[in-house]
């Protein structure tokens, strides 16, 4: 029996990411399906849930500290996704990568700008306006 933090954990994961969250989720299941509960569980049913800061606004921080990492770019590309999803604009997720040049540098928000093109291909194939 799935616990309520994974219910709720796996609702907001479809909220934000859809089809992309379900698919990293399953992708884990037959090497690490403890590592898909714990993300399930925790990022999505504990943090994501809270209630302070809009789902927006947490996609937002993803998608910046995605970017400054600079070393998670399918990562990256899943929460353009989500920030899109949630209400963010294309032109709030281009911002983010410019912002991301002072602190992260110009690598970092150059390889977070290219990342924002692909999904934005992906959406524009898909007949996703936003």
């Amino acid at each position: 029996m799935k616990s309520d933090r994974y219910k709720r954990g796996w609702e907001k994961l479809k909220e934000i990411d859809g089809h992309a969250g379900e698919r990293v989720i399953e992708a884990l299941k037959d090497i690490a399906p403890d590592l898909a509960r714990y993300i399930i569980e925790f990022p999505f049913g504990d943090v994501y849930s809270r209630g302070i800061l809009s789902l927006k606004e947490r996609e937002i921080a993803t998608v910046a500290a995605l970017a400054a990492l600079g070393n998670a770019q399918p990562q990256l590309k899943v929460h353009i996704h989500g920030a899109l999803n949630v209400g963010c604009t294309r032109q709030e997720v281009v911002e983010i990568m410019i912002q991301m040049a002072v602190y992260a540098g110009f690598p970092a928000a150059l390889n977070g700008m290219f990342a924002a093109k692909e999904v934005f291909v992906e959406r524009d194939k898909e007949g996703q306006s936003n």
